[in-house]
């Protein structure tokens, strides 16, 4: 079993994983790393508003709203009503977003406006060195008249901060507990008010146009937003941005066995389901004799309820099912069908062990690091796991010798819950809840063990090679 040495040398795995981590400070730019890597595995990227043409033994992806993204090899023996065998992720994580208007200017400083997006350890976010990265919407001319386009910002180096207060001005702070009032006290701060009035550039009245969405920020934000996608500021129509950490992912610990990084849940499921669905698609003879569809579907939205037109709570899951079996047959009843003959994993990360409170997991129900993949169960149904689809996924991981573990919540504890309920419900898939273990859960900064990221990619991959043969082997509604 491949792992991360403990010289220092990384994995390749892991080593990737770290690029793919450096390169997604946003969920846009997530989906943007693994449309490049798709197109470089020779994916043909295609379109929902138009008619798909597909073949059987070519491999595809689509994007919606670019912050969530599909992608399928189809196989060469595929006909019409076979099943898909899908991955799921989410690609959005906890973090602070700027608001519509996010000009705040008080005691002589200039301070941005951010609402909170998910259920975030918000004073994390304190004393972090921060920066903004997300997307623009732009104006530009073609041949005479106005067009607009999308395009991705990320400015490297730190520009804000939230400042924590000093503890002479807050003596119960160690005792008390850190309060944070997420409305009044988590606002970066980006400059003095004295700073930007001596740096004001001089208006040229000949020249200068007027938006009024300028007035909605900071000028001084809006001349480096629009200097990094290469505009005037009066050309930024919109956008969406978001506070990040500058602080690079990382692989560290004593014996380097560790991977330090914002982003983690759920990134890493996002890249081990990408990486494993590329590598068993590579060459055409991977798909030779696959009968079915594989697939990989990262979301957008799964931590504030994945409500939205490209959430898991959204018809794109079941869209894309539908106009791949339409593009091999006409006959529309045979979705139910291939529905039937489908699975899912749901790929969302787990809570490992914690050392400092053991009391917070079930004594027999204790995830480890280097423990490989989690199953995740619960008879209330926040997990959509049964015996079935437990038994299947622990089978291609006992064929591979890959370790496997199982996490039950305390009985005295709220559940979280994931995509897989959702798509399970929505879509009427057979689907299994796994995901890495990881500590620091929606930190800023977040762990897990770098054994974990080879683990979940090898087991990914061999879901993709297996499923379909250890498939026709399960009797259950018959």
């Amino acid at each position: 079993m491949a792992k991360t040495e403990i010289n220092g040398e990384v994995s390749s795995v892991v080593s990737d994983f770290l690029d793919f981590l450096n390169a997604s400070p946003t969920a846009f730019h997530a989906v943007d790393e693994a449309k490049k890597r798709l197109r470089k595995a020779g994916y043909e990227q295609i379109s929902e508003r138009e008619d798909w043409k597909l073949e059987a033994g070519k491999r595809y992806f689509f994007t919606r709203n670019h912050s969530t993204i599909v992608a399928f090899a189809v196989g060469k023996k595929y006909v019409a009503g076979n099943g898909f065998y899908i991955v799921g992720a989410h690609t959005d994580s906890p973090c602070l977003k700027l608001k519509p208007v996010s000009k705040v200017t008080k005691g002589g400083f200039l301070e941005v406006g951010v609402q909170t997006y998910g259920g975030g350890l918000w004073y994390t976010w304190f004393d972090r060195d921060l920066t903004v990265a997300g997307r623009v919407i732009i104006r530009e001319e073609k041949d005479g008249c106005p067009s607009y386009s999308h395009r991705l910002v990320r400015i490297e180096e730190p520009i804000m901060r939230i400042p924590t207060l000093a503890i002479h001005l807050d003596r119960n702070v160690n005792s008390d507990g850190f309060k944070v009032n997420t409305q009044s006290h988590l606002l970066p701060v980006l400059a003095t008010s004295i700073k930007e009035e001596l740096n004001k550039p001089v208006a040229d009245s000949s020249t200068e146009k007027t938006n009024p969405y300028n007035s909605k920020h900071h000028s001084l934000l809006m001349q480096m937003v629009a200097s990094q996608v290469g505009c005037v500021p009066d050309d930024i129509c919109d956008f969406e941005l978001q506070a990040c950490d500058t602080q690079p992912s990382i692989v560290a610990g004593i014996k380097k066995e560790f991977v330090y990084s914002g982003r983690l849940d759920n990134l890493c499921m996002s890249f081990c389901s990408l990486k494993a669905l590329i590598d068993t698609t590579s060459s055409a003879s991977n798909l030779e004799d696959e009968t079915g569809v594989r697939m990989v579907a990262l979301f957008d939205h799964e931590e504030v309820g994945s409500d939205s037109a490209q959430g898991a709570g959204s018809p794109v899951m079941f869209d894309a099912l539908s106009r791949i079996t339409d593009s091999f047959s006409p006959n529309s009843k045979l979705i139910e069908k291939a529905i039937q003959k489908s699975f899912l994993v749901s790929a969302d990360m787990a809570h490992a062990l914690h050392p400092n409170y053991m009391d917070k997991h079930e004594e027999n129900h204790q995830p480890k690091m280097h423990g490989g993949l989690v199953i995740k169960h619960n008879a209330n149904q926040r997990y959509a796991t049964n015996s079935v689809t437990s038994f299947i996924f622990r089978e291609i991981a006992k064929k591979h010798n890959l370790p496997v573990q199982d996490f039950v919540v305390r009985n005295d504890m709220p559940c979280g819950s994931t995509i897989g309920p959702i798509l399970a419900s929505g879509v009427g898939i057979r689907t299994v809840d796994v995901g890495a273990p990881q500590l620091s859960m929606h930190s800023i900064r977040e762990m897990c063990a770098g054994d974990d990221v080879k683990h979940s990619y090898d087991h990914f991959k061999a879901f993709f090679q297996e499923f379909s043969h250890l498939d026709g082997k399960i009797t259950v509604d018959m």
